[in-house]
């Protein structure tokens, strides 16, 4: 299911035709912060350029952001590996600077998580970093709280902000 929040904005799942586009979208965004993949980022991600094939697994979404006609932006959710069943893992949120301040984090974070309650998930995982104050606080906004570890086997060794939420 898509759907237009603008006459020049649509949020979509991905497609197989996807793949190229919301990877470049996450390298230029993850360079733009200074996230790199020496230090155990997204863009370390041996699926990177195989979303499309990752997030047709089982309990899984993704969608990707158009603006005008090209993609620049995504999240989605999936299990956390190395956790229980109950527990998914909110995904691969990035958003060139032309879509940031619009409300579609927001928006794509919620539809992620309604998602997430319909597959049976009773909690929802993050993984971030300090540098990214605005994802933060957009996750707190969510009801997402600081944890002290880290939960899974995300590989995300940089990653040092971890939150949790109840989907109760």
């Amino acid at each position: 299911m898509s759907f237009a929040t603008s006459v020049n904005i649509l949020v979509r799942p991905i497609t197989p035709e996807d793949n190229h586009a919301i990877a470049d979208v996450i390298r230029q965004v993850s360079a733009e912060f200074g996230l790199t993949a020496d230090k155990g980022y997204t863009v370390s991600d041996p699926n990177l350029d195989k979303l499309y094939q990752l997030y047709s697994q089982p309990r899984s979404a993704y969608w990707v952001i158009e603006f005008e006609g090209r993609i620049a932006g995504g999240g989605g959710i999936a299990p956390l590996a190395g956790a229980g069943a109950d527990i998914c893992e909110l995904q691969k949120m990035y958003f060139m600077s032309a879509l940031r301040g619009r409300g579609l984090a927001h928006e794509l974070a919620l539809r992620a998580l309604a998602f997430a309650r319909t597959q049976g998930f009773t909690h929802c995982y993050l993984e971030t970093t300090a540098t990214l104050t605005r994802a933060i606080s957009l996750y707190e906004r969510l009801g997402f709280v600081h944890i002290d570890g880290p939960m899974g086997t995300t590989g995300h060794v940089d990653c040092e902000v971890r939150m949790l939420k109840a989907l109760g």
